[in-house]
């Protein structure tokens, strides 16, 4: 179809109908919220819709841009479900920003040239970063912090810099502090007004906040301006003076100072605009010209004001939308209200933060140790007006909705925190029906206990997709949770809420923390994450194995230490991991060695039955393929692993909640049948996953052919050879409820059967809740082998590439715990039986004949005689 054509329908009555076209120019946050308006409305299946878009990729998440300096990839900010545009047959044209409008034709040209007709014309350009008018503001190593394209430049920068200056100490100016403090940069804020965040927080919240910034070496400047910016002879930026004289070494400068709205576009077409800027607008958001509206920061509302916030732009999104479609809506205000983490500090505003109101009165909790600063704005009829929080945000969600109405409890008891003689937290139980709970959508509690009582939601996935909460900024998905979990409560329904007592999140949850904040100790996600009551404790014995986990899994990824007895990591082991082997029943310990795909040569074996024959070890081959060695005392197994690592074998992981095995038949070398080679493709993928730490032991196995000899089927992930490839089958368990796996994907390469096998894992580790085997997570996700097929193969969510980066980290970083072990005294030192004694064996454990196999060292040994003829616990 040619750029200017318009397509056609028809009349009932056969006669043709032109198809009305929909331009809309923009395709950032707001501009995406119209098209999903659209979508709902029914426009998109009878109107030819068009969107020019200036970015080089699609609509996302802005709000978010700094968690790319966490690990986020710009795939993972997109907006939208993947293939939405082209689904509901939207034509986007990427790199390709309007140049120019006609309003007499009502036609649009793009740069590239392409012109096209319009019914209906939609402004949705935004905003743009203002650069106060200094010298050098041109330099090299000058930057905006706007796009994912500006982050890229910045990150790409920061590898030659080292002194960071960010002018404008806002939202975006923080958030472009901690960008650079990330990147290794001493950084410093410059901000013209007395205090940070002036907008949002009062001269008592800038305070909190300034001082926590510093105490992260971040050097503040408030009440000056940036008068230069010196550059040296090569057009580099060398440093920036002050307005008061101060000269700053910096060799990269972010300008934050602020934005302005995108109106040269309609100026140019002689649309209404603001005295200081804006596209004027009605209620109905539609400009001086009927047929064109505008939507988001670009435009002035009726109201007078330029909105800067994602939450005013989505309503005037889903006002345009109603319009075009003749429906009654209109815009004359939104809530300003913001809730953010900057340089890790919780800081939110609401309603009259800086108390203009005639008559308010203030209510202030201040603790300057610990960076906490809370003010409410109360009326004088005891009405809450508005408020200001910094580093402890956590009542935001429950006091925003309150706004405008007398709280049920005194204001001095709601800034007061947790344990200070504050009550129980106030719950969403004491909203009304009609608090908006979701600015960003403008959903109420009614509205989300409606999606619950009526629409049978059951649980907080269901409610965001039917109501749209909490899926735009996310600072009201807590209180979100809480309203859906005591509403399926209220109808009978037990909602886990929690890993454990100590945590209010999933272990899924948890996961994301870890990864995004990359924290590489419990007490670091205990005292930032945990449950108010226990902080600052020691745990459980739930969290902390999880947790142990969590961060042995990502180690690579987040820069921990991987070896899981260092510090703090071997507190959080159970008592297998603890000394890197499998307790048994009769209190001696087994050893496993490593044999990937069971293909062992001569020279092993002998190795092997010398170990066990010089230790008195019981050995026995599992159905795993592996020779197991039991009867081992804890001092005794530093001794067998140094003659077994000498030997080229490593840790089997079998007392790991990790990767097992790696089964397999003798294939297509030695099988008549065999028709690929399974012993080199189980080598193959038990060595690139050895090490994995997972929510549960994994097993696998790979069957050369069809007659399935490896029983690849009742394992974790299986492969089946074909004559075409490998067949991928997932979710299988031998276990105390068998089940056997379903085909995932079927005649694979060998690099599409890893790349899928690196995805499933990753995207089984990082939903997945403590303890769960595979086969329990493949029927209790959402959507089933469907949805993991979807994510997977698909990659309907858009995150493949940062699972197979994940495993990608795992493969590189992987080090055999117990050779790393014998390579370290001090990690040798708790494979003692008595710390005073480390000499002497523990005379509570004897060890008895098992079947002519003896251990006549130990046979002299005192106490009780403890039969093994049941050999539990070696789960290999």
């Amino acid at each position: 179809m040619a750029p200017d054509e318009t397509t056609a329908t028809a009349h009932t009555d056969g006669t043709p109908q032109a198809r009305p076209t929909i331009v809309l120019v923009g395709h950032g946050m707001v501009g995406q919220r119209f098209l999903e308006a659209l979508a709902e409305r029914g426009v998109t299946g009878r109107a030819r819709v068009v969107v020019l878009c200036e970015e080089p990729r699609a609509a996302y998440d802005r709000v978010q841009l700094t968690s790319y300096f966490s690990g986020r990839t710009p795939d993972d900010l997109a907006l939208g479900e993947p293939g939405f545009t082209a689904r509901h047959g939207i034509e986007l044209h990427l790199g390709d920003p309007a140049e120019s409008v006609d309003r007499g034709a009502r036609t649009v040209t793009s740069r590239a040239g392409l012109t096209f007709r319009y019914d209906t014309l939609v402004l949705a350009t935004g905003s743009y970063p203002f650069v106060p008018p200094v010298h050098g503001k041109d330099a090299e190593g000058c930057f905006v912090y706007r796009t994912i394209e500006d982050l890229l430049a910045i990150e790409d920068y920061a590898k030659t810099a080292k002194t960071g200056a960010v002018v404008g100490g806002g939202l975006l100016g923080l958030e472009a502090a901690g960008a650079l403090k990330g990147l290794g940069l001493t950084t410093h804020v410059v901000e013209f007004a007395p205090r940070l965040m002036p907008v949002q927080v009062d001269e008592g919240g800038g305070a909190a906040l300034r001082r926590t910034v510093e105490d992260m070496g971040v050097e503040v400047h408030t009440g000056v301006g940036t008068q230069e910016i010196e550059v040296g002879d090569t057009g580099a930026v060398a440093g920036m003076t002050l307005s008061d004289g101060t000269s700053l070494a910096a060799d990269l400068v972010v300008f934050s100072a602020g934005v302005r709205p995108r109106d040269q576009l309609a100026r140019d077409c002689g649309l209404d605009v603001g005295e200081r800027g804006g596209i004027a607008v009605d209620e109905r958001c539609r400009t001086s010209d009927p047929a064109v509206f505008a939507i988001g920061e670009c435009a002035l509302a009726a109201d007078g004001r330029v909105y800067g916030l994602v939450a005013p732009g989505y309503e005037m999104a889903e006002t345009a939308a109603d319009a075009i479609c003749g429906e009654e809506a209109s815009f004359t205000g939104a809530d300003t209200s913001t809730k953010l983490k900057l340089l890790g500090v919780d800081v939110a505003s609401f309603g009259d933060a800086h108390g203009t109101a005639d008559g308010c009165l203030d209510v202030v909790y201040s603790d300057s140790r610990s960076g906490v600063y809370k003010k409410l704005v109360v009326g004088s009829d005891g009405a809450l007006l508005g408020g200001v929080l910094v580093g402890d945000a956590d009542a935001y969600g429950m006091l925003r909705p309150l706004t405008g109405s007398v709280p049920p409890l005194a204001p001095e008891q709601l800034v007061l925190p947790a344990g200070v003689g504050a009550p129980a937290a106030l719950g969403p139980s004491a909203l009304p029906d009609e608090a908006v709970i979701c600015s960003c959508h403008n959903v109420t509690k009614g509205t989300i206990r409606g999606a619950v009582t009526e629409h049978h939601c059951t649980g907080v996935p269901e409610v965001k997709k039917c109501t749209t909460a909490g899926t735009g900024c996310g600072s009201c998905v807590k209180v979100l949770t809480q309203l859906v979990n005591d509403e399926l409560e209220a109808g009978g329904v037990v909602v886990d809420k929690g890993l454990c007592g100590c945590f209010a999140h999933t272990r899924a949850e948890l996961y994301e923390i870890v990864r995004v904040r990359r924290l590489t100790s419990y007490a670091q996600v205990l005292d930032e994450h945990g449950r108010e009551e226990a902080r600052g404790g020691d745990g459980c014995e739930i969290c902390k194995p999880a947790i142990g986990s969590v961060i042995a899994s990502l180690a690579p990824s987040i820069g921990a230490d991987g070896y899981v007895l260092d510090g703090e990591q071997a507190a959080l082991q159970d008592t297998n991991d603890h000394f890197l082997a499998n307790l048994q029943r009769n209190g001696s310990y087994s050893v496993v060695p490593r044999v990937p795909g069971g293909e062992i040569t001569p020279e092993k074996l002998i190795v092997i039955g010398e170990v066990a024959r010089d230790f008195g070890l019981y050995t026995k081959i599992t159905g795993g393929q592996r020779i197991d060695l039991f009867g081992a005392g804890v001092d005794q197994l530093p001794q067998i692993w140094a003659r077994l690592v000498e030997a080229g074998f490593e840790s089997g992981h079998a007392y790991g909640k990790a990767l097992r095995t790696v089964k397999s038949c003798v294939g297509q070398t030695w099988c008549r049948y065999g028709v690929q080679d399974s012993v080199r493709m189980a080598i193959d993928l038990e060595l690139r996953y050895r090490g994995l730490r997972s929510p549960h032991k994994l097993k696998s196995a790979v069957s050369g052919c069809a007659r399935e000899c490896a029983e690849a089927r009742g394992k974790d992930f299986g492969v089946i050879a074909t004559s075409n490839g490998w067949n991928l089958y997932v979710g299988g368990n031998g276990g105390a409820t068998p089940r056997h796996a379903d085909l995932l994907a079927q005649d694979l390469d060998d690099e599409q059967l890893i790349r899928l096998i690196d995805r499933f894992l990753m995207f089984y580790i990082r939903t997945a809740d403590r303890l769960e085997r595979t086969s329990t997570w493949l029927e209790r996700i959402e959507g089933g082998l469907d949805h993991v097929r979807d994510v997977v193969v698909e990659d309907s969510l858009g995150i493949c590439d940062e699972l197979e980066r994940l495993m990608a980290d795992h493969v590189a970083g992987y080090r055999d715990e117990w050779a790393a072990t014998l390579e370290d005294p001090d990690r040798l030192r708790r494979f003692v039986s008595f710390v005073n004694a480390p000499g002497t064996p523990d005379p509570s454990v004897r060890f008895v004949p098992e079947r002519d196999q003896v251990k006549p060292d130990l046979d002299v040994l005192a106490g009780p005689v403890l039969p093994i003829r049941t050999l539990e616990g070696s789960n290999a």
